[in-house]
């Protein structure tokens, strides 16, 4: 039983890239990632055994905080937030806030797919990473695939990726719909002018950004 997640860093702000992009979302950041990728903006989490333990009653008191101030779900993110059983953190999240005026808080999760799968969530992003293909059952049962693009390369791996996507959609009862995005690499230029003209002739596909980058928020 995982009891305790090595934390980054926690903050309520609003979600800022894909589909739920604008809602206000309480954040974790659990440390450890086996990844890897150079272009990472968050490489400072890598190191799981750089970061404090937080028990998850501690950060179940804090979520139930920033719920009453208007959080209206969690996202857990990393580093690669599936290197740790995430199992026992969304039974007790999910159980302790289920309550008369309120149902369970959403908790949402943002992973590469190359881990084993534990927990239970509202909505699932993959972000799936090139050099380490994320496994099927992420491809078969995520809510959104998000691709980072950075080069020609990534707008072809995209193009994999969906392929084999839909191969997948024919051969199972139990695929979920699912939208598509491509998101350009932080500060890279070669990364936005690839992903807007990718998006603008592929209109399965759609541009996220990085807004609370550009709004200077968490």
């Amino acid at each position: 039983m995982t009891k305790y997640l090595p934390i980054v860093e926690k903050f309520h702000s609003l979600q800022g890239e894909g589909f739920h992009s604008g809602k206000s979302a309480f954040f974790i950041r659990l440390a450890g990632c086996e990844v890897g990728c150079p272009w990472c903006d968050t490489k400072h989490s890598w190191n799981s055994k750089k970061y404090p333990l937080f028990s998850i009653d501690t950060l179940l008191s804090e979520i139930l905080e920033v719920r009453l101030k208007g959080a209206s779900f969690i996202v857990l993110t990393g580093g690669e937030p599936l290197q740790h059983n995430l199992d026992d953190f969304c039974k007790i999240i999910k159980n302790e806030t289920n309550t008369k005026k309120n149902n369970s808080i959403k908790i949402h999760i943002e992973t590469s797919g190359v881990n084993n799968f534990s927990g239970f969530y509202d909505w699932i992003t993959l972000s799936p990473k090139r050099h380490k293909p994320p496994k099927d059952y992420f491809l078969e049962k995520c809510n959104e695939i998000k691709v980072i693009i950075n080069d020609s390369k990534d707008i072809q791996f995209a193009q994999d990726i969906k392929e084999k996507v839909s191969k997948i959609k024919k051969q199972t009862n139990t695929y979920k719909e699912k939208k598509f995005f491509v998101q350009p690499a932080w500060d890279s230029n070669k990364g936005y002018r690839l992903a807007i003209n990718f998006a603008k002739a592929n209109p399965d596909w759609t541009l996220s950004l990085q807004t609370h980058k550009y709004l200077s928020i968490q």
